[in-house]
């Protein structure tokens, strides 16, 4: 494996009029998944509602439930996890009660650029890939769960479209294999999500230092895909250099959707928004200059003053000379160079010293 082998590498992509990367504001998506709750109503008001939100895209999922998995009750194919939103349902079940009808896509997508988002879906088969490209998606998005179906990588990596591509579990050498499979496709689009998939993840697992080492060793655009509960972790990860938040929206965490305990409400992701593009304006350059509203500030540093009424010839000592604020005098640093010298007039207390005060 030799994942920071530059040659591919390209920390800048472009979906539709959005770029995405180092020094651009931070790409939200808005990942609707099944908390549409079988209604395409309710699908519409989540477009709306994520628009008004600050979301920049909308996703969704393309796939069916005989597309996932199997129509088997028991075994691996039921959910017994004691820790799992979905304990008690059947692989079948839940992909079938959480998918997007294909025939709701267009649409969906319709209204979402009626409102200037970016519209696109993460596909789970060939069958998805060829119906999404009748739809003419800007994007894909690959789930982690797939980042290890490298021939479905590979038939998504054809289409010669932006790829983002989640991380969770994956290990450094799957997620090798997932960006050469793509690159070895011809495409160099690519942006990594990191990724925690537990429903809900905990914060003391989302491991943000692995941001910035991600985008060292592929040389591409990293985000995060952000399954926690609130927006602390994906403002944290803006902190550190994410392009992209992905998060999963629902009207409201009352519904019985199948991802939205999980899910910000409306207010919450325009709260997460805002607080991100503060952090973006925040993070700005590194730079030493005096900022623009601090200059007039500088008014007030410390500096040499006589604190008490100097006669000419008189020694500056540390009795009459101090260094206090505001900083119209001498910098503080010059204390001791003054110090003995004598003044070379009289000088009243509440004078900023000057070199041609002393002799």
């Amino acid at each position: 494996m030799n994942a920071g082998d530059p040659e591919g590498q390209k920390m800048h992509m472009k979906i539709a009029h959005q770029t995405i990367g180092p020094g651009t504001p931070p790409f939200i998506i808005a990942e609707m998944s099944g908390n549409h709750n079988q209604s395409l109503d309710k699908a519409l008001e989540i477009v709306e509602a994520a628009a008004r939100a600050g979301a920049q895209a909308l996703k969704l999922q393309t796939y069916t439930a005989d597309t996932m998995t199997l129509d088997i009750s028991e075994g691996e194919f039921f959910i017994n996890d004691e820790q799992s939103l979905w304990k008690g349902c059947s692989l079948h079940d839940l992909y079938n009660l959480a998918h997007t009808p294909w025939e709701w896509h267009a649409p969906i997508m319709k209204r979402a650029q009626e409102l200037g988002m970016i519209c696109f879906s993460t596909p789970f088969d060939k069958s998805a890939v060829d119906f999404l490209e009748e739809l003419h998606v800007p994007a894909y998005k690959i789930a982690s769960f797939e980042i290890v179906d490298l021939p479905l990588i590979r038939s998504i990596a054809k289409q010669g479209k932006p790829i983002i591509l989640s991380t969770g579990m994956a290990t450094l050498a799957e997620i090798d294999d997932a960006v050469r499979t793509i690159r070895e496709a011809g495409n160099d689009q690519i942006a990594l999500l990191k990724c925690t998939s537990a429903y809900p993840a905990p914060p003391e697992e989302m491991n943000l230092r692995t941001i910035p080492h991600l985008a060292t060793a592929f040389g591409v655009p990293v985000g995060l895909s952000d399954h926690t509960l609130g927006i602390a972790t994906s403002v944290a990860a803006v902190a550190l250099g994410a392009c992209i938040i992905e998060k999963h929206f629902t009207l409201s965490r009352a519904d019985p959707g199948p991802d939205s305990a999980f899910s910000l409400e409306p207010h919450e992701f325009r709260a997460m928004v805002d607080a991100v593009r503060e952090t973006e304006k925040a993070l700005g350059t590194v730079c030493y200059d005096v900022a623009e509203h601090e200059k007039a500030s500088r008014a007030f540093r410390r500096s040499l003053f006589a604190v008490k009424d100097i006669e000419a010839g008189e020694e500056f000592t540390e009795e009459n000379v101090r260094s206090i604020r505001p900083g119209y005098g001498l910098p503080p640093k010059y204390l001791s160079t003054v110090l003995g010298r004598k003044a070379a007039g009289k000088i009243m207390r509440g004078t900023p010293l000057s070199w041609d005060l002393m002799i």
